[in-house]
């Protein structure tokens, strides 16, 4: 079978099981088993695939079919300037989630050699993009997972940066590594009874540590927001992110540490996202 026919099987098969981007979920799935970029998939379909080739396109067909995430079938992900080494572990970096990387960069523009704090790396998606735009500053990410920090790790890597970060396996209460000018974190915020009703891909292959946020969603949210506020610097920057009907409860928490709420930004459906919010040196 050539590329042109295998990749019109796999559409067909992806389009069968409600996938919505069927044709570029197969053109991908094809340039990862080929191992070309899918430009060359695209202008070499009259090339035929052995036996071995197509039988791995057809079990990536098969997982994909289920709903697994694309990312985690080809192992990376673009996000913010940058392709990031994804596993089942951790997160798929979403589109809404560069907000923090964009406010962050815009608060710091003028300022040098600033100290980060990423509570849950996850796969550094985060601190690693905005540790890269900007040269001079250095950064900490902690994790539970032990799994993430190896993958950040490498991210840190592959990115030239890892002379400029640390990780520390922790969670949240037990993080005592410094003081920080700017922390950022996108923790789990998810409502535990609202987890079933997450799509698919979602609900059956995320990681559940990184999406459940208790009872009613800020269980770690409330953690991360008394941590941020012993260990950022008086006048220092806390960009949370937060889910769609949070905002007030979440600004109501903030206050109540000490922290002044500078803005709330909404994503691309137009749902409140991140607070930015600053230490007030009244409640130090």
């Amino acid at each position: 079978m050539n590329i042109e026919n295998a990749i019109n099987h796999g559409t067909k098969i992806l389009k069968k099981n409600s996938i919505k981007s069927a044709k570029l979920d197969s053109e991908i799935l094809m340039s990862k088993v080929v191992g070309k970029e899918k430009e060359f998939i695209l202008l070499n379909q009259n090339d035929y695939l052995d036996n071995n080739v197509f039988n791995q396109f057809k079990n990536l067909i098969i997982q994909r079919s289920k709903g697994k995430p694309i990312a985690y079938l080809i192992g990376k992900k673009d996000f913010w300037n940058y392709e990031f080494k994804i596993n089942r572990n951790v997160l798929v970096p979403r589109p809404d989630t560069e907000l923090i990387i964009q406010e962050a960069l815009y608060l710091t523009k003028n300022k040098n050699k600033l100290k980060l704090l990423d509570i849950g790396i996850g796969s550094g998606c985060i601190l690693l993009s905005i540790l890269d735009e900007k040269k001079d500053f250095y950064g900490v990410g902690i994790d539970v997972s032990k799994k993430c920090i190896d993958l950040s790790k490498i991210n840190a890597l592959n990115l030239g940066i890892g002379n400029r970060i640390k990780f520390f396996k922790s969670d949240v209460d037990n993080c005592n590594y410094g003081k920080y000018d700017l922390i950022v974190s996108n923790p789990p915020y998810i409502n535990h009874f609202d987890l079933k009703c997450l799509d698919k891909e979602v609900k059956n292959f995320e990681p559940k540590l990184s999406l459940d946020g208790g009872l009613d969603g800020l269980s770690v949210i409330r953690k991360v927001i008394n941590k941020a506020s012993e260990l950022i610097k008086i006048n220092g920057t806390f960009i949370l992110e937060i889910g769609f009907d949070q905002k007030e409860r979440v600004k109501k928490i903030l206050k109540n540490k000490g922290f002044y709420i500078n803005k709330v930004l909404k994503d691309y459906a137009d749902n409140d996202r991140c607070i930015i919010s600053t230490k007030n040196n009244l409640y130090s």
